[in-house]
């Protein structure tokens, strides 16, 4: 009875244009027998449209040979409602219902718009848009942001 190899899958979050064999992804990756600069070099073409720096999810799935291929996913719910109000991070403390937890306002057509950035992952395709809403509305709240009508 022969012994298949299985495939070996790789979680990483690198900034659009960004990948570098430097660390996280060069140890990641070396360690895996994988070259970090080939995937380097098509993780920055793909992302070249995306603004510099902006976080993407990567899903590396390394085969039995040693090639591999990536499914990047759409930004952190987090980081899309950071910047939609122009804030470094979310609040330390965070609580809707006083003004002093409260990180800013989003309107609820900012939040559906950052929903269809989210329906865009093909892990969230078969999600009805109203789920991935109340699940950006879910995070909004613990980083301290109040969803306005």
């Amino acid at each position: 009875m022969s012994q298949r190899a299985k495939e070996i899958l790789v979680k990483l979050i690198v900034g659009a244009g960004q990948a570098a064999p430097s660390p996280p992804v060069g140890p990641a990756l070396g360690s895996k027998g994988i070259k970090a600069m080939d995937f380097c070099k098509e993780f920055n073409a793909r992302t070249a449209s995306y603004t510099p720096g902006v976080p993407i999810p990567v899903l590396i799935t390394i085969k039995p040979d040693r090639s591999f291929t990536f499914e990047m996913k759409s930004p952190p719910t987090g980081y899309l409602l950071l910047r939609a109000l122009n804030q470094e991070k979310g609040h330390g403390k965070p609580n809707i219902k006083k003004p002093e937890g409260t990180l800013g306002e989003l309107s609820l057509k900012h939040i559906y718009e950052i929903a269809k950035i989210k329906k865009a992952d093909g892990r969230h395709t078969y999600l009805d848009m109203e789920n991935i809403v109340k699940s950006v509305v879910g995070v909004a709240k613990s980083m301290g942001i109040a969803v306005v009508p």
